[in-house]
């Protein structure tokens, strides 16, 4: 039978060697080297790279049949696109060239320590603890080399090398090198090449038979650098596990067409688990998905799992109203706009109303607390302008709060806040609003504005002020009643707050419309409430705006499940 351990096939031992140190492990500060040959099976390597921690990469090294390996668990971890090189160090050399301008020296002080760290941050390498640099100055399994320029005293570069028959009883007296970096800085020539061979002769002068390293297949320099210095190629393989350091190696080049922020926080996530994604049209967010044989199309959030009765159901404000009423869920009292009767009774009894065109997204043409009859008359004929079907509802009090629910399950929470400015006693409200709007378009990857027309014009009417007034200091003025995002409006997180009524009633919604993802909009007095009005249903809720909330993550596990983590954990590492 075919041996498909991975393990590294060893040489014998003499009778009194000491044994081979099992499931050998090395930690060099940014990670751990998880040497596979000394693990008794793939299963045991697996678990190994699990136990990887926080900003840390771990690197299972001398991996045969990585194939084997990743069949394990493919959703964790990959091949990574490194080669293996080996340099013989049986062989007799000519001595190398000394280094002119700097010399090679162990690390010796903990300013040595900082300065490999600051070398490490500037070559965009993952940085170490100088302290823990500092431990290992006199660690039998790891030597670290700096060159200093003999002139200024600078450390300009440093090297990494471990002993394997120090770290695991290696038969085959091996070494390796690990995170040779050059000062960005230093104009000494030949720094890498002075520090990989003294490292080699440093190993040679302790019995190893070879020096062998990993390199990115793609650094032509390094690649060039080695053989040139006498590397071969051997046929062993790295595995790393999945992280957000380890993402540029795994997922591959990102589409050359630009999505906006609530496509590309799906499409990211999607690459990260190696989803193949096709941009369809990255003006509107079209965008096809697949993976292991099956494909889907969406559009930001919206997906082929939504059926078209359920979008036309979010997409009618009126057939949503009532079909969620005749579930028992609270919205608020709305009439038809063409019933002029039924609008004065409305507004007789509520004082103010909301209008707001029974089709349509982020709050265009939604007027909210009008209070007189020839101001629903505007608003009705500037809600015509988007769609011929008006609704005038109830003004609902309280905080505006979206709720989306993914396959199921309430994912986030968050209270919209309208846009307010902040008054200084010197600067008009136009200046200040479009000031504000600036910051929000900056912060919104240009997704989120404040539009100066006639709405805003007329909130800030309402307050008693136009827009060239000069708004009195630290006065705070909302200069839009809706709290929509593509208005200028913001969301603070409460998914922790959000109260039990609020999240049943989100969940009874969603699946009253037989919506898989829904973006609900409630208003309460706040979000642990159990006195709230449902207002409407989004069909395609932007999942950007919900951070820290795993909201792109449950989207792709609702589209590919194959694809969950089965630890929800969010690791880094080298």
């Amino acid at each position: 039978m075919r041996d498909t351990s991975g393990r590294e096939p060893v040489k014998r031992r003499d009778p009194g060697a000491e044994p081979l140190r099992e499931q050998a492990v090395v930690d060099c500060g940014w990670g751990r080297l998880v040497f596979a040959q000394t693990f008794p099976d793939n299963e045991s390597i697996a678990g190994e790279l699990r136990g990887e921690g926080q900003s840390r990469r771990d690197i299972a090294f001398y991996i045969r049949d990585p194939h084997v390996l990743l069949a394990l668990a493919p959703q964790e971890l990959f091949l990574d696109p490194s080669h293996t090189y080996r340099l013989s160090l049986t062989e007799k050399r000519a001595a190398p060239e000394r280094p002119s301008g700097f010399v090679i020296r162990r690390l010796a002080s903990e300013a040595d320590a900082e300065a490999v760290n600051r070398i490490y941050a500037a070559c965009n390498m993952v940085t170490v603890d100088p302290g823990f640099l500092w431990t290992k100055r006199d660690s039998r399994q790891m030597t670290i080399f700096v060159a200093e320029d003999v002139r200024t005293g600078d450390v300009i570069g440093s090297v990494t090398g471990v002993d394997h028959a120090r770290a695991f009883n290696d038969p085959q007296k091996g070494s390796s090198l690990w995170c040779l970096a050059i000062d960005p800085r230093a104009r000494r020539p030949r720094i890498g090449e002075s520090l990989t061979l003294h490292l080699a002769d440093h190993f040679r002068a302790r019995g190893a038979a070879f020096m062998d390293l990993s390199v990115l297949h793609d650094n032509e320099g390094a690649i060039a650098l080695y053989e040139r210095l006498g590397f071969k190629r051997i046929p062993f393989f790295s595995i790393k596990r999945k992280n957000p350091i380890n993402e540029r190696l795994f997922t591959g080049p990102a589409p050359e067409a630009e999505l906006n922020i609530y496509a590309r926080i799906i499409t990211d996530e999607a690459r990260r688990r190696g989803v193949h994604v096709e941009v369809l049209d990255a003006e509107s967010g079209f965008f096809r998905l697949s993976h292991g044989g099956r494909t889907i199309v969406c559009r930001e959030s919206l997906s082929e799992l939504t059926t078209a009765v359920a979008m036309s159901l979010c997409d009618d404000k009126s057939a949503t109203r009532r079909l969620l009423a005749g579930a028992g869920l609270p919205v608020p009292e709305a009439v038809d706009a063409e019933d002029e009767t039924a609008v004065k009774a409305l507004l007789d009894r509520s004082g103010a109303v909301v209008v707001k065109p029974a089709r349509g997204e982020q709050g265009r043409g939604v007027t909210v607390g009008v209070s007189t009859p020839d101001e629903v008359s505007g608003a009705v004929a500037e809600a015509r302008k988007l769609c011929p079907d008006v609704i005038v509802e109830e003004v609902a009090e309280g905080e505006d709060l979206r709720v989306i629910v993914i396959g199921g399950e309430v994912v986030a929470a968050a209270l919209r806040r309208r846009p307010s400015i902040l008054g200084d006693g010197k600067t008009t409200i136009r200046k200040l609003t479009e000031g504000l709007s600036r910051r929000r378009v900056a912060a919104s990857d240009g997704e989120s504005a404040i539009p100066l027309d006639a709405e805003t014009e007329r909130c800030i009417a309402a307050a008693g002020y136009g827009f060239d007034d000069i708004l009195p200091k630290d006065e705070i003025l909302e200069v839009r009643r809706t709290a929509n995002l593509h208005t200028g409006g913001t969301l603070h997180d409460v998914t922790a707050e959000l109260g039990p009524a609020i999240a049943e009633a989100s969940l009874k919604a969603a699946e009253t419309i037989g919506i898989p993802v829904v973006g609900l909009d409630f208003m309460a007095p706040d979000p642990a409430s159990d006195d709230f009005v449902l207002i409407e249903a989004n069909e395609r809720p932007g999942l950007a705006n919900h951070e820290p909330q795993p909201t792109a993550e449950r989207f792709v596990d609702l589209l590919f499940p194959q694809t969950a983590r089965t630890d929800t954990t969010e690791t880094t590492s080298k």
